[in-house]
């Protein structure tokens, strides 16, 4: 939900569709804490589901352009629900092990690469 990720989008997307096959982009969120814990745990429960990339723009523009906080996870399983997500299966694993695991290790990258600030480019990494 980063606004400057956000801004990012339209330069980074186009870019990302030409890479060769052998180039492997991620997108790792920033656990900064606040909202960005939030945010980065919807997008880490999103991609354990394989539908990030469906919603993605969605959950931005919710975010950047109307507003919504979606820090709370019932709020955000209730607008995922407008968006096709299976609310329960998004609750359910939003508090799993595996994502918990997930965002710890996010943090321990941020920690590694000393990042400070957003959006951030590792290359090679």
């Amino acid at each position: 939900g980063c606004p400057h990720c956000y801004a990012f989008e339209p330069v980074i997307n186009p870019w990302v569709e030409k890479l060769p096959s052998d180039v492997n982009f991620v997108r790792i969120p920033a656990m900064f804490g606040g909202p960005w814990d939030a945010h980065g745990q919807m997008f880490l429960t999103l991609e354990a589901m394989g539908v990030e990339h469906k919603v993605h723009a969605a959950v931005f523009n919710a975010i950047q352009k109307e507003g919504k906080k979606l820090v709370k996870k019932d709020e955000m399983a209730d607008f995922l629900a407008t968006q096709g997500v299976d609310k329960d299966k998004f609750l359910a694993t939003f508090d799993s092990f595996a994502i918990q695991g997930q965002i710890k290790k996010a943090r321990e990258l941020a920690k590694k690469y000393e990042i400070t600030g957003v959006p951030t480019m590792i290359v090679n990494g």
